[in-house]
C-alpha cells in the first residue's frame, strides 16, 4: 500500500516537472528509467504517461517479451518487457528480475502504437547536463539505441529511440 502512494507520489511530482519543463522551457529532454539492470533513458517527446502495472490479462501464443494487455482510461495497450525484448534483440540475457513494483510508460500518441513498455523503477528527468560525456551507440547495437552517456558519477545511460523501436519488425511481431 505504501509503494503505491510512494508511486503515485512520484508521478505526481513527475508530471508538474514535465508541466513546468513545457511552459518554462527547461532543458530536460529524457525520462531515466531502470529496465533489467540497466539505466535507460527514454526521449520525453516520444514518452506517454506512466501506470503502475495492474489487471495484466496474457494473451496466449505471445512471444516471451509480450507479458500481455492492460485497460489505460478505457483503450487496449498491448505491455511489452523492454527488458525481455532488448535482452532477445541483444542475444544477452536479462541482467536481474524485475521488481515487485513495476510501472509502464505508454509511448506518445503521435507515435500510433498503443504500447506500454514494462519499467522496473522510475528515476525522474534528466537534461543535457546531467551528463558529463556521450557517444554514439556501439556498432553492433540495435537501430533503436541512441547516443550513450557517462553522468557525473559515472553511470552510464542508454538513450532509447522509442519511434525506431516502434517501427522494428521485431516489435511489432509478437507471435511467438
Amino acid at each position: 500500500m505504501a509503494n503505491r502512494e510512494a508511486l503515485r507520489e512520484l508521478q505526481s511530482r513527475l508530471a508538474s516537472r514535465l508541466q513546468a519543463a513545457r511552459t518554462e522551457g527547461m532543458s530536460v529532454a529524457w525520462l531515466a528509467l531502470r529496465v533489467g539492470g540497466r539505466n535507460l533513458l527514454f526521449p520525453l517527446g516520444q514518452s506517454g504517461e506512466i501506470f503502475p502495472l495492474a489487471s495484466l490479462q496474457p494473451v496466449p501464443y505471445a512471444r516471451d517479451w509480450f507479458r500481455g494487455v492492460i485497460n489505460i482510461r478505457g483503450g487496449l495497450y498491448g505491455v511489452v518487457d523492454l527488458a525481455g525484448f532488448i535482452a532477445g534483440d541483444t542475444r544477452s540475457k536479462r541482467a536481474e528480475p524485475p521488481s515487485q513494483d513495476l510501472s509502464v510508460v505508454t509511448l506518445n500518441v503521435a507515435l500510433e502504437v498503443n504500447c506500454a513498455l514494462q519499467v522496473d523503477g522510475l528515476l525522474g528527468l534528466r537534461g543535457g547536463d546531467a551528463f558529463a560525456s556521450s557517444s554514439a551507440a556501439d556498432p553492433g547495437a540495435p537501430a533503436y539505441f541512441g547516443h550513450q552517456f557517462i553522468d557525473s558519477a559515472g553511470e552510464q545511460w542508454q538513450e532509447i529511440d522509442l519511434r525506431i523501436l516502434s517501427q522494428t519488425p521485431q516489435f511489432l511481431s509478437i507471435s511467438a
